[in-house]
């Protein structure tokens, strides 16, 4: 019998992570049957600064998941994540091809394309697309657009673009381990898959992952992706924070941070400390909130998710500053079972498995990060209409 199995890679600063899962008849969600982490050495900000160091990481990391799975593991998903993911928003126009006016598939492909051609990506790679709004001579279209009739098309997408060189230096480490990439996805769109709701999809969230050196922001509208960020600003800084303003040692600094009560300090200094760099966090957040008009207006809130989301005070502090509902990331799957994997450190290796079964992918899609940007329009035009 041949077995549904899917693996996720996540790469961090910090952390190597992989989860091995099995998909079973009739089952919802994966069976995890596998996990593995080493100490990632070699990235820093999320990207790879020595590629032989982490290449062992990662492969220390897949040794582990084999063990503990009893799966020789030849493919696997890839989280993309680091200080040059980001989303770059692009319109476009164009006329509709067919004589009577009637819109088809491949005036959406044409529009999106022309979105594309808007764009100035010099040394960066379009990963995914996604469209915000479509209008058809003037009127914004909520649902399917192909049949109906006008004569000018207008689209606003995001593209989650990353640099080139950055993803190609990425997926020659996880070669080098031993593992053929079957494809990447974005770590806020795998995380989005299980820790979102649709309903916060839909009313309006901002998912927050504060990792060890980096902390990304993706916001979702209407069920779609409207805008994410990546800052170069994550725990790490927490850490190092606390030891220089205690002077103390960093493996009790770390401690310290996620709530250690072994540890005899001044709690009100160890609280200004944490506070001061989290604003920082929010105050990057809020900014960004700003600029595309969010600002204190997502009704779903913050979700935050990714190791730096265990620190003290981090919610209470976020609904304070940026004047949301905030809370802790978690996911359904996990509820009744107690694993290491309940940590959201976990949630992005964990999504990967889970998006690659949501969005259909298939080990040939890898060849579409090696194509033009427009072929990546349009073989993700199926999933990308409203």
């Amino acid at each position: 019998m041949i077995r549904n199995i899917s693996v996720g890679i996540d790469v961090g600063s910090k952390t190597t992570r992989v989860v091995v899962g099995e998909f079973l008849k009739g089952e919802k969600n994966p069976k995890i049957i596998g996990v593995g982490e080493s100490e990632t050495k070699g990235v820093r900000h999320g990207y790879v600064v020595n590629s032989v160091a982490t290449a062992k990481s990662v492969k220390n990391a897949v040794d582990t998941a084999e063990k503990t799975s009893g799966i020789k593991i030849k493919r696997a998903f890839v989280a993309l994540s680091g200080t040059t993911l980001r989303g770059d928003t692009s319109s476009g126009v164009i006329v509709v091809s067919k004589a009577d006016g009637e819109v088809t598939g491949l005036d959406v492909t044409k529009v999106l394309e022309d979105c594309e051609d808007n764009l100035n990506l010099g040394n960066r790679k379009v990963i995914q697309v996604s469209p915000v709004s479509f209008r058809l001579d003037g009127k914004e279209v909520l649902g399917r657009l192909e049949g109906m009739r006008g004569t000018k098309l207008e689209a606003k997408a995001v593209f989650v673009t990353y640099s080139a060189q950055h993803l190609e230096d990425l997926l020659e480490v996880v070669e080098e381990a031993g593992v053929r990439t079957i494809d990447v996805i974005p770590s806020p769109i795998a995380l989005s898959h299980i820790v979102l709701s649709e309903k916060q999809k839909i009313v309006g969230v901002a998912l927050v992952s504060i990792g060890d050196q980096t902390t990304s922001l993706a916001i979702f509208e209407n069920g779609m992706l409207i805008s994410t960020q990546t800052f170069s600003i994550g725990s790490s800084d927490i850490t190092n924070d606390i030891a220089l303003g205690l002077k103390i040692p960093l493996e009790n600094a770390e401690r310290l941070k996620l709530g250690s009560t072994d540890e005899d300090y001044s709690q009100k200094k160890l609280h200004e400390i944490v506070g001061a760099r989290l604003s920082d966090i929010f105050e990057l957040i809020d900014n960004h909130l700003k600029k595309i008009k969010r600002s204190g207006l997502l009704p779903a809130g913050v979700v935050f998710v990714g190791g730096g989301a265990n620190v003290g005070g981090l919610v209470e502090l976020s609904k304070s500053v940026l004047k949301l509902p905030s809370s802790i990331g978690t996911v359904e799957m996990l509820n009744n079972t107690k694993t290491k994997l309940r940590d959201g450190a976990w949630f992005t290796a964990l999504g990967l498995i889970t998006s690659a079964k949501d969005n259909n992918y298939s080990e040939s899609s890898l060849i579409n990060l090696f194509k033009d940007v427009k072929n990546v329009v349009k073989s993700s035009i199926k999933q990308l209409m409203p």
